[in-house]
């Protein structure tokens, strides 16, 4: 069967058609509103000075949120407060025992932390609109048609009101939709910006030949991303067999999965979001030329002082994430009282070693590659790729582009696959569907 028939088969299912519609729809709406600008700012004279460089903190940011942030968007800071109140949450939940307690209490527990995390969400957006808002006036002070502190109040309003919006939006995708609704909005803010930057990378090179062998590196980048977050080490698991009344249970033999890169993109947001703070900081003193000097190395991430401290805080961090994430330790207990055991070693404390040994050997290089991809767009960008076209190259931006996308397509073959149709591909099967 084709791949073209196998996407008739998603509309032939009532019910995937119309989460993918209505996903489709959602992205529209969030799309139209990174176009629109706040009340008080002048959108004809903001576009006029552009877009800041993409090289710098402000540029991320813009990237992330599909534009808006240079437009003065209501949605100009996104789903990002979001973002940064989960992870705030998700820390505290390996510190804090009421966190801890909370993480044990199953769907109730979720529920209160889903709540936290929008209480969180809005405290971060309101603080980060007043720094937008006084960087817009010191910035941009002929495209504000209000006094400094109608401003200040209407961003506070306007940019809080977005977020929660945007933040809403993510959760009706993720319920009535397909895919990750909140991963959706990032990824889709990305791809906005790709054909714009791609142009700018044709008409700025002199020769054609270049342009093609940069596309072809992004294409080898790209598979080797997806390789990396597919990639697993698979341990084999006996279980042992019992006899209950005339059934035979167990007698099988299965694999413990562990992913070369368990942490996914979280260790390059954990180190972005630590390297945006000096950048931060020098946003609410814009006109201060000593805490700008400070802080100027941050701004710039295809500086090799940022490259080297970003390099080594990814490293740190896909360690720290994947500590989080995955306890050898309730792995072995889980195990055994499952009656399995891993070949030639001892359930107990030797099988805790065991996996953890294990998982150290594959993160390590793990982290290395992570940690390499999350500076490749500073290397590409000095060797004359433009800024803007740079960041698809490696870093957040691919990362969570190739992660949303299997995640999707992993989803939709769910689908298809419940109705007995073929997924994507026979062969080379999504990470979902490949065969144990």
């Amino acid at each position: 069967m084709s791949l073209i028939e196998n996407f008739q088969n998603i509309f032939k299912i009532e019910e995937l058609k119309n989460r993918i519609l209505y996903t489709i729809g959602i992205l529209l709406i969030f799309r139209v509103g990174t176009f629109i600008t706040m009340p008080g700012v002048d959108a004809a004279t903001l576009a006029q000075s552009g877009a800041g460089p993409a090289t710098d903190f402000l540029g991320l940011i813009n990237l992330f949120v599909g534009g808006a942030f240079a437009r003065a968007g209501v949605f100009a800071l996104g789903i990002m407060p979001y973002i940064t109140a989960a992870i705030i949450i998700q820390l505290m939940g390996a510190v804090v025992p009421y966190f801890q307690k909370l993480q044990r209490e199953g769907e109730e527990g979720r529920r209160k932390i889903n709540q936290l995390t929008r209480y969180g969400t809005v405290l971060i957006t309101l603080i980060q609109s007043i720094g937008f808002g006084i960087n817009l006036l010191a910035t941009q002070p002929d495209a504000i048609v209000v006094s400094s502190t109608a401003f200040i109040i209407n961003c506070m309003i306007v940019l809080t009101a977005g977020t929660v919006f945007v933040m809403w939006l993510g959760e009706r995708i993720t319920e009535r939709g397909i895919g990750n609704g909140i991963s959706l909005l990032i990824m889709i803010g990305i791809i906005a910006a790709l054909p714009t930057n791609f142009m700018n990378e044709w008409n700025t090179q002199a020769n054609a030949i270049i342009v093609f062998v940069e596309v072809a590196a992004l294409v080898l980048v790209t598979a080797s991303v997806v390789l990396l977050t597919q990639g697993q080490r698979r341990i084999p698991v006996q279980y042992a067999r019992r006899v209950v009344g005339r059934k035979v249970y167990g007698g099988t033999t299965q694999y413990l999965p562990l992913r070369v890169n368990a942490a996914g993109v979280m260790p390059i947001i954990f180190a972005q979001s630590i390297m945006f703070i000096p950048s931060t900081f020098g946003m609410f003193f814009p006109t201060n030329e000593t805490v700008q000097n400070l802080t100027r190395w941050s701004g710039d991430f295809t500086g090799l002082t940022y490259s080297i401290v970003f390099f080594l805080i990814c490293v740190f961090f896909t360690f720290f994430y994947t500590a989080i994430v995955i306890n050898p330790k309730e792995m072995a207990d889980t195990m055994k009282r499952q009656g399995g055991f891993i070949p030639g070693v001892r359930p107990g404390k030797q099988t805790v070693e065991f996996i953890d040994n294990i998982l150290t050997k594959i993160t390590f290089p793990g982290a290395l590659f992570l940690s390499t991809v999350a500076i490749l767009p500073a290397i590409v960008a000095n060797f004359g790729v433009t800024p803007g076209f740079a960041m698809f190259f490696g870093g957040t931006s691919l990362l969570i582009i190739v992660g949303v996308g299997l995640d999707t397509l992993q989803q939709v073959e769910s689908h298809l696959m419940m109705r007995h149709y073929d997924g994507f591909m026979k062969t080379g099967r999504i990470k979902g569907r490949r065969r144990m």
